[in-house]
């Protein structure tokens, strides 16, 4: 008969079995029961949320779960749950030591049974009993550290006991206070009498004659009293009772209304005042009511204070676009959009499209609209897919020597006339996944210039090939590209194209088959007026 093992990994051997072997089988189980006993393991639960599960090790020493201290460590960035086995009986001493303000569980593998569960901000200690009361769905039972003792921090009742000269003293920014329960229901009702959580003493003087004091939540009428800098509750009541004005008090408040009235010909104000820089005036209707201006007997004008703009936003100009009216003759009325929200206007057919803003625009150059330089020139090549399918025009650019291609472009009058950007389309013509390197560089020639004029600086661009031949390619879009000469509207800005394949990040050892290219400029005019 074979040996069989207790839940914490003790062996029992059967009878006359592990002959030669038991005396050794005998010092494991003592070492394993004098772990059980006293012993002490750290398990890491480092990491995200998760569940660690504790195991036993039969008839070896060295199982977590077969000591009696256990501490949690390592650094926790989520919620963590420890499990032991279902048949598991022990008590044990948890610590939790671990960095990182998320809960620890410590329960039984499974089952509906009760758990113990270390907070957020609990760092401490806990003695807990495995009951192993039920098959399915034991219980993880916590014990106390003993009740009828008085402690610093505990919560207990005194009752017969003398307090001589006694000092409340809670934390430094709590406020201390006594409690008179009533006898009559066991302390159900009480009177509370709190102080102030203040960093100096305090003195309160009651008056020296037989009165009733004023509470703050009781109704009293004040008669002959001067109230100065008064902080109010929570409304002001008209004389029949009923809300005029309703207060809401912020803590830490800092900014505020200041009313003024005004002398014969000036308007009486409303300004917003405090300790910020520039405060915002708030004006909320409930629910989907209107904000209304107006006498409703004429129309209503909203203007600005002094010769300033009148700027119009939403949400504090947070994600907002935003409509400025200039003060100023003959002033511009600029609409700004958010991020990518686009500006639109409505004609009079309530046709509703978008106003086109001066920004970045594209141009596309293809393949078939470049020539190969008579030096060095790329190979012209027509692709066939297949049958009925798109043939693809393309410049070939060999993989062990630079060749170029070039083309030329007359931008808008609306171009800022600064720098520009590229992206390059292609296609490999191999299945080899090293970086092509494609280089762009360009010249302007106005009226009477010379068309014999060197090139710019270039911009290159590297694109890995995507090992399969004939896919369509797009490479990253380039960093900026000066055009050399004086760009000005009426020019002809020459481009030339290079495949730069011997230095040493162009790595594809196949032809580029370049199918065109995509200039990016700015304009900063709306048309080419």
């Amino acid at each position: 008969m074979a040996s069989t093992y207790t839940p914490l990994g003790v062996e029992l051997m059967a009878t006359g079995e592990n002959a030669g072997t038991w005396g050794t089988k005998t010092n494991t189980n003592l070492s394993i029961i004098e772990q059980i006993s006293g012993g002490y393991s750290a398990q890491s639960i480092a990491g995200g949320a998760q569940t660690t599960a504790l195991t036993v090790s039969d008839g070896s020493t060295g199982a977590v779960m077969s000591h009696r201290m256990i501490e949690f460590t390592g650094s926790i960035t989520g919620n963590q749950i420890v499990t032991i086995p279902l048949d598991v009986q022990n008590f044990y001493f948890l610590r939790n030591s671990t960095s990182g303000a998320y809960t620890v569980q410590f329960k039984y593998a499974s089952g509906s049974g009760d758990s113990f569960t270390f907070s957020a901000t609990d760092k401490g200690d806990q003695i807990v009993f495995a009951t192993a009361n039920d098959g399915t769905n034991p219980d993880i039972d916590t014990l106390g550290f003993g009740a009828g003792d008085v402690t610093l921090t505990g919560t207990q009742t005194l009752t017969n006991k003398t307090l001589t000269d006694p000092i409340l003293s809670p934390g430094s920014a709590t406020a201390g206070k006594i409690e008179f329960l009533e006898g009559t229901d066991n302390g159900t009702n009480k009177v509370t009498l709190i102080g102030p959580a203040s960093t100096a003493d305090v003195t309160v003087t009651l008056p020296a004659a037989t009165d009733t004091l004023v509470g703050k939540a009781t109704t009293d009428t004040l008669t002959n009293k001067t109230l100065t800098s008064p902080a109010i509750g929570t409304k002001i009541s008209d004389t029949n009772g009923n809300e005029l004005i309703n207060l809401t008090a912020t803590g830490s408040a800092v900014n505020e209304f200041t009313l003024a009235n005004a002398a014969t010909g000036n308007d009486p104000t409303l300004s917003a005042t405090g300790g910020d820089s520039n405060i915002d005036i708030a004006i909320k209707p409930k629910g989907t009511g209107e904000t209304v201006f107006g006498t409703g007997a004429a129309n209503a004008t909203i203007t600005s204070s002094g010769a300033h703009d009148l700027i119009l936003d939403t949400n504090s100009g947070t994600n907002s676009g935003t409509i400025t009216i200039t003060d100023a003759a003959n002033g511009d009325i600029t609409i700004a959009p958010n991020g990518s929200g686009v500006a639109k206007a409505v004609d009079a057919g309530d046709n509703t499209g978008a106003i086109k803003i001066a920004g970045k625009e594209t141009i596309w150059v293809p393949a078939s609209a470049m020539y190969a330089t008579t030096t060095a020139g790329a190979d012209a090549q027509q692709i066939e897919t297949t049958a009925g399918r798109p043939d693809i025009k393309v410049f070939d650019f060999d993989p062990s020597s630079d060749e170029f291609t070039q083309f030329a472009i007359a931008f808008p009058k609306s171009w800022n006339e600064g720098t520009v950007t590229f992206q390059y389309f292609w296609t490999p013509s191999t299945t080899n996944t090293g970086n092509c390197a494609l280089e762009l560089q360009a010249v302007a020639c106005g009226e009477g210039d010379t068309i014999d004029v060197a090139f710019g600086t270039s911009a290159q661009v590297l694109d890995a090939g995507g090992g399969t031949v004939e896919d369509q390619q797009v490479s990253a879009e380039s960093g900026a590209i000066t055009i050399a000469g004086s760009p000005a509207a009426d020019q002809l800005c020459y481009f030339q194209v290079k495949r730069n394949a011997d230095v040493g990040p162009d790595t594809f050892t196949g032809d580029c088959r370049l199918i065109g290219i995509k200039i990016f400029f700015t304009t900063d005019a709306a048309n080419d007026a």
